[in-house]
């Protein structure tokens, strides 16, 4: 005896397991409540199980709800997967993309690419995953993101990276600090003032100490921390002067803060797309992942005359941060 239910009652179940609520998830599939909730019937019938507890407050799914729930998802992917090549189903389907990024990607690039990616997809919904570089690996691996946007994966063997943009690290300041006058600034010269840093823990740390090995601070920083962001509050409360990403910092118009490049030596890093090697995208992720690079090779970020890539958030203002 063959199990009884369609297409429409995954599709159903889905949305109100995303939206949590079968008023909300009538109108995304546009059909009446009533109508959804007799979907959800029939799929309970035809499993012999109850999917939801429902009450006149909350939604909520069962222990075998919460097991389903992954597979009813990979069944409609899978079938979006068939279907691609034969007509576009990315418009109309109600799914999910999970992105994993380093926090300045969340901050600076992703929102530009969020609001591309809502207008042409308004009923797939975008979950980001703001942590570290290393966490960022860790949700892509893992599978709990579709993939990530980080400066650290290229020599990970179960990882593909695909470089977005190289960027240099530069002295963060206030405009009335004595180094905000320079042109450039060697390593040396920035350690000979007050300064604050991103704590062991940070992606940025590991990266500066490898290319920093010959350059010793002549004293330990006023303050550590995790994130770039609270680093140039620090600045910006005179607490003293940072390395950061160029794209960590506000716009040119800022009126407390501005940059000098560092040099002797130069330190970069690679901003790229990081995938679980062998893995396949869902059609949700894949046309997020083409919009990234839409967005990259139509000038979003471009080169400068040093060879690094500059980054909008520098004439928008917004503040970026790892």
């Amino acid at each position: 005896m063959g199990i009884n239910f369609d297409l429409n009652d995954l599709q159903a179940f889905r949305a109100v397991v995303e939206l949590g609520s079968f008023r909300k998830a009538a109108e995304a599939v546009s059909i009446s409540q009533p109508a959804l909730s007799r979907r959800i019937e029939k799929l309970e019938e035809a499993l012999g199980v109850r999917l939801f507890e429902r009450t006149t407050r909350s939604v909520t799914l069962t222990t075998v709800g919460r097991v389903f729930a992954p597979s009813a998802e990979q069944l409609l992917d899978d079938l979006d997967v068939a279907l691609l090549g034969i007509r576009d189903v990315s418009s109309s389907r109600l799914g999910h993309v999970t992105i994993a990024c380093v926090p300045s990607v969340a901050y600076y690039f992703l929102p530009g690419a969020i609001a591309s990616y809502h207008r042409r997809f308004p009923r797939i919904r975008v979950k980001l995953l703001d942590s570290s570089a290393n966490e960022v690996l860790g949700a892509v691996i893992s599978g709990e993101a579709d993939f990530g946007v980080s400066f650290m994966g290229s020599q990970e063997p179960e990882v593909e990276f695909k470089l977005l943009l190289q960027e240099r690290f530069v002295a963060a300041c206030r405009r009335d600090h004595p180094l905000a006058r320079k042109k450039r600034v060697t390593w040396n010269e920035l350690y000979e003032h007050d300064y604050v840093s991103v704590d062991k823990t940070s992606g940025n740390r590991l990266l500066l100490d490898q290319a920093l090995s010959s350059v010793a601070p002549r004293a330990p920083s006023v303050c550590e921390t995790r994130h770039v962001t609270t680093l140039l509050g620090l600045i910006e409360a005179g607490l003293g002067v940072a390395a950061v990403p160029s794209m960590a910092m506000p716009g040119r118009d800022h009126p407390i803060l501005t940059s000098v490049p560092l040099v002797e030596p130069v330190v970069k890093r690679r901003v790229g797309i990081v995938r679980r090697r062998g893995r396949p995208l869902t059609p949700a992720a894949q046309e997020f992942h083409k919009t990234i690079l839409d967005m990259r090779r139509s000038g979003v970020a471009s080169n400068d005359a040093s060879g690094e890539t500059s980054a909008p958030a520098r004439q928008t203002g917004r503040k970026t941060a790892l």
